[in-house]
């Protein structure tokens, strides 16, 4: 570890002095109207190859520019283009901040222009960028757009319920998926009532969702990563949204603290935004027919983020948030709570190639469910992160380069069927370095790199290599591909075998040697779980803004560890070991012309758990997922807009019922009265785990909204949605103790209302 930080250190001072013997434009493209960053808009130096994408900050850099004057176009769908002439000079960078005016008229025709540059430049292998914009576009259920809805549409990404759900992205389980907040880990985004997150799509800025394969820069999971970047706030002027339906009501304010203004090099703004769930009572009156005692979910939001921008593009920022949820059912209470704190601070020098953002973050996550028959489990999990990240711009390509320091602490308590208590309370210090090197060369894009991680409670290092590589055939037509190996650390306890169970518990790898359920054991070093991803892919940007893009994928998990529900005695493993794999094929197309937006997805998909004795599928294994949404947009000032969603999905896995037998818990050890003892009814299962299958799920959502615009940016909107809309009947639960079948959520129409100023 000691050479590989010396190596780094190398890279960063190297890079920090290194001087470009030609030119260099840099800088920052943003919103005129309130001064947020732009994401992915385009800037092109005329007249040649050279050109660049910004990033979700805005930036862009175009190094390596021969002396001579210039012009730069810079574009973005919705935004008048920019002309900005430039004189390059030798050894010199031109620092530029550029802003974009919204269109007057609406587009009649869109065309992605830079989206299609980035798909052309960027490997962007199993990775899906999503703006609110596209968030709204579906039917939103309780008149609130949220990610956890949009998710569940992607390919490869699939929901194992409206009620207490969890997002399953290929094969890989809610734990073994990383959901950041502006670089804060949230280790559970999804409240109870699975139609909404903690997310709220109002302040986000851009998603980008890697379901496989990702960037050496993300690690200590081992299946997928979900990157929520959130905008500043308004910079001009104070604004805000509050809106109410029957589900929730949400507040948003945006306060300049420092306005931005030309001339002035510092601007500061303060976003605050709640929002509150009282579906727990409105349900009472409003869906007496979903459940005559109401639907048992509420939840209280807070999110704040305040930041300062100086210079060019030197940014600090503080978020901070508190996530709150409560579940009463009759059987059991669940509630959970996280709160976190981060602070980024990014710097732009101003002759330097180099592009560098430190990051240091707090999170905490508590969760306990109380049951009428049975002990309480509670888990809490907590942890600091520490980092830094580099960025070196190269002639079409990029280095990018950090170091991250994390601690976290874990306190679990949970007692199975047969009185066992497994109970763990543990701190470690994870250490991870990583490289990656960008390059697009004519037709080929290659992103190559490496992260290597050291978990501190095993004493364990993962070395884990990544590659990403993309070939242009033509500008319509790319192959590309990705592979790595994965690790982390983190383990949950809520098992592959269980159908509904809502509490998720979270512990680190055991320092103790385990063991598979053949009896075979494992060192202790090797306590973390592993992956490796492989990924082909077609892209296909068709006439009349047809895009289509093909990936198969296939995801090998070994070493993957699953709690011991069935320890009978002390000496028995905690934890069992076992392995598994998910391979598929994911199809999306889009396709949109003037106020009309298609979109299809289909996945395939194969999921398989060893543990040892017998392979099974997992809860989740979901063989058919499609999706298909339809928007349109209308009226003279395009303020009308329909929207449909249908899904349908094939059944997932269940363990067939045998028989029922009476158990007696022997509390006076040989001396019970056996024949006089009313003991409990337990389930006999079938000895082939998961070898049932639930019939199809299939809904349909749909949603009409208006917009009214009043006078100087003010705005009301009116969106009436239906979710189930011919009140499909897809199970939720089967009690098989008293044979009573509990469905998902029926038909939900639901009335909201913003008003936006």
């Amino acid at each position: 570890m000691k050479k590989l930080f010396t190596i780094l250190l190398f890279f960063i001072t190297a890079t920090a002095f290194a001087q470009n013997q030609k030119g260099s434009v840099k800088g920052f493209v943003y919103d005129k109207t309130n001064g947020e960053g732009v994401p992915f808009a385009t800037v092109k130096v005329e007249g040649t190859e050279f050109g660049a994408a910004t990033d979700d900050q805005g930036f862009f850099f175009i190094p390596n520019l021969t002396t001579g004057a210039y012009k730069l176009i810079i574009n973005y769908v919705g935004y008048e283009t920019q002309t900005v002439e430039i004189e390059i000079k030798k050894n010199q960078t031109i620092n530029l901040k550029l802003y974009l005016v919204t269109k007057s008229v609406e587009l009649k025709d869109v065309e992605i222009n830079a989206e299609r540059q980035q798909r052309k430049t960027e490997s962007r292998v199993s990775v899906i960028s999503i703006s609110p914009m596209e968030m709204r576009r579906i039917p939103t259920v309780g008149g609130e757009a949220d990610i956890a809805q949009y998710l569940q549409v992607l390919p490869g990404i699939i929901s194992t319920g409206d009620q207490g759900g969890q997002v399953v992205i290929r094969g890989g389980t809610p734990i073994q998926t990383k959901f950041l907040l502006d670089g804060i880990t949230i280790y559970n985004p999804f409240h109870s009532i699975g139609l909404f997150s903690v997310y709220e799509t109002d302040i986000i800025k851009n998603v980008d969702v890697y379901t496989g394969g990702f960037p050496s820069q993300y690690g200590g999971r081992i299946s997928a990563v979900v990157d929520v970047t959130t905008r500043d706030g308004n910079r001009k002027k104070f604004s805000g949204k509050v809106s109410a339906s029957p589900f929730m009501a949400h507040a948003l304010l945006e306060i300049p603290i420092v306005k931005l203004k030309e001339g002035r090099n510092t601007s500061a703004s303060l976003i605050l935004n709640t929002k509150v769930s009282y579906l727990d009572r409105t349900s009472k009156a409003l869906y007496p027919y979903a459940d005559k005692n109401g639907l048992p979910y509420s939840f209280y939001d807070f999110y704040g983020k305040f930041s300062v921008s100086a210079g060019l593009g030197n940014k600090f920022s503080i978020t901070g948030f508190n996530f709150r949820d409560n579940t009463n059912y009759d059987v059991a209470k669940y509630q959970w709570n996280t709160f976190g704190i981060g602070a980024n601070f990014l710097a732009v020098p101003k002759n330097s190639n180099l592009y560098f953002n430190t990051h240091v973050s707090y999170s905490q996550y508590t969760i306990q469910l109380t049951e009428k028959d049975g002990a309480p489990r509670k888990s809490t999990i907590g942890g600091f992160d520490i980092g830094m990240d580099f960025s070196y711009y190269i002639k079409n390509g990029e280095l990018k380069y950090g170091l991250d320091v994390e601690g976290s602490k874990t306190d679990f308590s949970f007692t199975n069927q047969y009185g066992q208590k497994v109970d763990q309370n543990q701190n470690t210090t994870d250490l991870s370095a990583y490289v990656m090197f960008h390059k697009y060369i004519k037709k080929f894009v290659i992103e190559a790199g490496a992260r290597f991680q050291y978990y501190g409670n095993i004493q364990g290092i993962s070395p884990e290599p990544r590659l990403s590589m993309k070939y242009n055939i033509t500008d319509m037509v790319r192959l590309k591909f990705a592979t790595g190996m994965y690790s982390q650390n983190f383990i949950s306890t809520k098992s592959d075998r269980d159908v509904v169970n809502l509490f998720t518990g979270f512990l680190t790898g055991p320092e103790e040697a385990a063991q598979d359920a053949s009896g075979k054991s494992y060192d202790k070093i090797r306590n973390y779980q592993r992956s490796v991803h492989a990924i082909f892919g077609l892209e296909l940007d068709l006439p009349k803004n047809v895009t289509v893009n093909i990936e198969p994928y296939y995801k090998y998990f070994w070493h993957l560890f699953n709690i011991n529900r069935f320890k009978q005695f002390t000496s028995d493993p905690d934890f069992l070991i076992e392995k598994g794999d998910a391979y598929g094929l994911d199809i999306l197309a889009k396709w949109q012309f003037k106020g009309v937006f298609l979109y299809a997805t289909y996945s395939l998909s194969y999921t398989h758990r060893n543990d040892g004795e017998q392979v099974y599928a997992p809860h989740f294994d979901r063989r058919h997922n499609v999706n298909l949404i339809a928007t349109y947009t209308f009226g003279k000032k395009r303020d009308w807009e329909i929207s449909a969603r249908w899904n349908l999905g094939s059944g997932f896995p269940f363990t067939k019922t045998q028989g029922f037998y009476e158990t007696n818990p022997f509390d006076n050890g040989i001396n019970t009265n056996v024949t006089g003892t009313n003991g409990n009814l337990g389930v006999l299962y079938d000895s082939k785990i998961n070898g049932g299958r639930l019939p199809y799920y299939h809904r349909l959502d749909m949603g009409i909204k208006k917009i009214f615009d009043i006078k100087d940016k003010v705005k009301i909107e009116i969106n009436l949605s239906v979710s189930n809309v011919y009140n499909r009947k897809n199970i939720f639960y089967f009690d098989r103790v008293s044979f009573n079948r509990i469905n998902q959520l029926p038909v939900l129409p639901s009335l909201a209302v913003s008003f936006a100023f």
